[in-house]
């Protein structure tokens, strides 16, 4: 069975689980955003300022750093087919659009610029509509598909969270307040100052 999720109201409708073929289908000839995880489908509320001015500061810091290296950062919104553990990859389809994302397998980008694969590490704004998801239902996504980090950024309550994942589970986590600044496990080099982050959150 599939709860399809509309974020702005909370309501949910029950149907049966849905295949990719269907998903594809739902979303083909849509300008609505929609995420597919574990055969669910989430529909994707507009994100308010603050959110916007987050991702926009992380991502310019993100570009900074990655320029030039083999590995780039993403911006969504951007369809990304998560591979993951499952022996059966066509029936258990999952399809996220992360906030920002860091590949470094680009060739897993097909002829029409859609990608199949891991990225390494990934950024999610939390909204107080997304809270759940992102904190339960993505970040077991994300370990269970070989992510290695997932960044949780709480823009009304001035912190950021950060999980170093592996096999499945989480190797540890921190949580970072928005006067601190932010590292990356997988990045030696990259950290990401807060400080934009709280003055975004004023404009």
């Amino acid at each position: 069975m599939v709860y399809v999720m509309k974020e702005s109201t909370a309501e949910y409708y029950l149907r049966r689980r849905v295949t990719l073929s269907e998903f594809l289908e739902i979303t083909e000839n849509t300008e609505t955003q929609y995420e597919l995880i574990d055969g669910e489908i989430y529909f994707m509320a507009s994100p308010c300022h603050a959110h916007q001015v987050a991702i926009r500061e992380i991502f310019g810091q993100f570009y900074n750093f990655f320029k030039g290296k083999a590995c780039s950062p993403i911006m969504g919104l951007f369809d990304v087919r998560l591979k993951n553990n499952s022996p059966n990859f066509e029936d258990d389809p999952n399809i996220v659009q992360p906030d920002i994302l860091v590949i470094c397998d680009s060739e897993n980008i097909d002829g029409k610029g859609k990608y199949h694969g891991v990225p390494t590490l990934v950024v999610e704004v939390l909204s107080p509509r997304t809270r759940g998801k992102y904190m339960i239902k993505k970040l077991s996504l994300y370990a269970n598909s070989g992510v290695q980090e997932y960044w949780i950024i709480d823009i009304d309550h001035g912190y950021a969270i950060v999980y170093s994942l592996t096999d499945g589970d989480v190797l540890r986590v921190q949580q970072y307040a928005f006067s601190e600044c932010i590292p990356s496990w997988s990045f030696k080099g990259l950290n990401v100052e807060t400080d934009l982050l709280i003055r975004s959150n004023k404009v």
